[in-house]
């Protein structure tokens, strides 16, 4: 299939420090739900929400251990890791990755792959409306108590302050509460 580009392409982002299983079965999730072609695991530089913690392994050895996960998808043809925000100097913005995604796939559907924890915050990200402009929105619990109950008074505001947003809140199967802080 030379030349065929992906029509929808998946976005997750985040420090991957360091990735884990929850991160795993949220993107297997999402592939699935999503029906994605395509799905770029980005690990941030600097990401504008948190500080790196001490002791943050390098940018390089965060690519490698995303590089691990997208191989544990054991979808070579789908899943990969990008660079992109790593080559990028400054914060990583999301709106700064959307734009550039759609400037090098133009036509593609994009999808941003969050968790609950993000979700709640996403209208107070840089550029929120770039972003929900540029891309769908793919929101998923972090943990076995987060339900789909939880994102509905969140969810409702997006809708009437971003009309049109699209979002979908998706459930993660054999979810694994864990996170990378617990994890370190």
């Amino acid at each position: 299939m030379r030349g065929w580009i992906p029509v929808k392409i998946g976005i997750f982002g985040g420090t991957f420090n360091p990735p884990h299983l929850g991160h795993l079965a949220a993107a297997r999730a999402a592939i699935d739900a999503l029906e994605l072609d395509r799905l770029y695991l980005v690990p941030a530089a600097i990401p504008p929400h948190k500080e790196l913690p001490e002791g943050t392994p390098a940018p390089e050895h965060r690519l490698a251990m995303t590089a691990k996960l997208a191989d544990a998808l054991l979808l070579p043809n789908v899943a990969e890791v990008s660079p992109m925000e790593l080559e990028r100097p400054g914060k990583s913005y999301t709106a700064d990755t959307l734009e550039q995604l759609h400037k090098q796939i133009p036509g593609a559907e994009l999808w941003l792959l969050i968790g609950r924890d993000m979700f709640l915050t996403l209208d107070q990200w840089y550029h929120a409306a770039d972003v929900m402009a540029q891309a769908g929105i793919c929101a998923f619990g972090r943990s076995v108590e987060d339900s789909q109950e939880d994102f509905a008074p969140y969810l409702e505001f997006l809708e009437e302050s971003f009309p049109d947003a699209q979002v979908e809140i998706i459930d993660v199967p054999g979810l694994v509460d864990i996170s990378s802080t617990r994890l370190r």
